[in-house]
């Protein structure tokens, strides 16, 4: 029986168990941030890279860091053990600061389920630059670098955790001055913390030529920028060529409906020897603006299992899910 087979059987056995003991692993100082310190490469283990612990996407910027957290603890904790339960060790939290990013929230949910929990700096330059606080505009480029680069080396919020990635997005169509400015203060970021770029980019081409462009301007690689929403692209051929030029591929809103779309692109990835190149997620929520959660357990439950009906070994699941996002997101410059 393979482990990824032992896992389905163990998904199964899961469902009603939503509590239990969770010892938590040993976490050297090393190139991973966790809310709770740094981990060791070798601890990552199992990993989703893009996920919401909670978020109030949607809401007032004025309101996002507001949340009911006896109801938010309710709801996510005996979720997110069943998640561990399942085999996923790190979680990836691409909430970003102004839209629902609480650093404290973070670790007592770390602390209470077992899982490590990498959170972010950055701003979402998205839904029409919604959440990019009014600073952003007034500031210069380098300030605003500069602020980021503060929360790697000094900590989140007053507290002591450190973000292990960069968080940005663009808007549809022609990118705005503002997300180009955010980007750019984002490479400059990265060349001081070795941070990687998590970028918002879905299906939009214009975007993806803007960020390739300012990266070679700084003479930084693609290896630091991840396509984010990249499963939205209408173009499997641009996906491809912008793997081949060392980009990460994010293909994160895995769910019940897209499994074997998904299997397909995956295919096509592995014949053109670009697995190595891919993350995988579901973009879920565990407390979305305090409502019902959305998922994130179809990639343990549907899609390994459909993977190895495709005839995916457990060593390409494993580049997936366990070597991809190590080599990812470590923490390294990256230049050309």
């Amino acid at each position: 029986m393979s482990k990824y087979t032992f896992l389905i059987f163990l998904s199964l056995a899961t469902v009603l168990l939503i509590n239990g003991n969770h010892n938590s692993r040993d976490q050297n100082r090393t190139i991973f941030h966790s809310v709770n310190g740094s981990i060791a490469v070798e601890k990552m283990g199992f990993a989703l890279s893009h996920e919401h612990i909670m978020s109030n996407f949607g809401k007032d910027i004025s309101e996002t860091s507001e949340y009911d957290e006896a109801a938010l603890a309710n709801q996510v904790v005996p979720y997110l053990r069943r998640i561990k339960l399942l085999g996923v060790d790190t979680i990836f939290d691409c909430t970003t600061a102004h839209f629902g990013r609480r650093v404290d929230l973070l670790q007592t949910i770390a602390d209470s389920t077992g899982l490590q929990i990498v959170t972010n700096t950055g701003y979402y330059g998205a839904v029409d630059d919604k959440y990019v606080p009014q600073t952003a505009y007034n500031s210069t480029t380098r300030e605003i670098s500069e602020r980021w680069v503060d929360e790697f080396e000094n900590g989140i919020d007053g507290t002591n955790v450190k973000p292990g990635f960069i968080k940005l997005a663009f808007d549809n169509g022609t990118p705005s001055d503002i997300d180009k400015k955010l980007f750019e203060a984002g490479i400059m970021a990265h060349l001081e913390t070795g941070l990687t770029l998590a970028v918002h980019t879905a299906d939009n081409p214009e975007a993806v030529d803007t960020q390739l462009s300012l990266l070679q301007q700084f003479d930084v690689s693609p290896e630091a920028w991840i396509w984010t929403h990249a499963h939205t692209s209408n173009d499997l051929n641009l996906l491809i060529e912008t793997a081949q030029k060392g980009a990460w591929i994010s293909l994160d809103r895995v769910n019940s409906s897209n499994i074997q779309s998904t299997v397909d692109w995956l295919q096509r990835f592995k014949s053109e020897k670009l697995l190595h190149k891919i993350l995988l997620s579901h973009d879920g929520n565990g407390f979305p603006g305090g409502g019902e959660l959305r998922p994130f357990e179809a990639a343990m439950n549907e899609l390994i299992p459909a993977l190895q009906e495709n005839d995916f070994t457990d060593k390409e699941i494993d580049q997936l899910f366990v070597e991809n996002p190590k080599n990812a997101f470590s923490i390294k410059i990256r230049k050309l």
